[in-house]
């Protein structure tokens, strides 16, 4: 049986969620959170989800947007290392939190930390931003997205 991509199948549904991403982008600027933070999300939650279509998608925009590819590489053992920012760790907390869902206590927990960090402003995009992620996310492993392989710039000459 073939593939039924929700996003085909109910085209009004998929404009809407597009419509929540691009008002949640809109709160991002509006809240001077960037681009990049944003895209941080994106990743880390589409990671802990295991989505290959949205991994391959906003790994391309975190990197468009700046992210190095040393934070990208790092990102599952974003918290053993120093390389990220409070405001990311902020956002990396939240995304983690949202997805994994864990008990209200620690859940709440976090939220109150990542509010006293970041303010409450920054802090309710980058839930929003946590909880759209996740929808699409869904979307795309419940449809079966395919990713299909890209040529790939060459890194230049092989050296050891």
């Amino acid at each position: 049986m073939k593939d039924l991509y929700l996003d085909k199948a109910q085209p009004g549904i998929w404009k809407a969620y597009n419509q929540v991403a691009a008002q949640v982008r809109d709160a991002a600027a509006e809240a001077g959170l960037p681009r990049s933070v944003m895209e941080l999300i994106n990743v880390r939650v589409s990671q802990i989800n295991g989505c290959a279509f949205c991994l391959d998608l906003h790994t391309r925009l975190a990197a468009a947007v700046g992210v190095s590819a040393q934070k990208l590489s790092l990102l599952p053992a974003w918290r053993e290392t120093s390389l990220f920012s409070e405001q990311e760790q902020a956002a990396l907390r939240i995304a983690e939190v949202i997805t994994d869902l864990p008990r209200a206590e620690e859940r709440e927990a976090t939220i109150v930390d990542a509010r006293r960090s970041v303010g409450d402003g920054p802090a309710s995009v980058m839930l929003w931003a946590a909880v759209t992620i996740n929808a699409f996310n869904r979307v795309s492993i419940a449809s079966r997205h395919p990713v299909r392989a890209r040529r790939e710039a060459s890194a230049g000459a092989s050296g050891g």
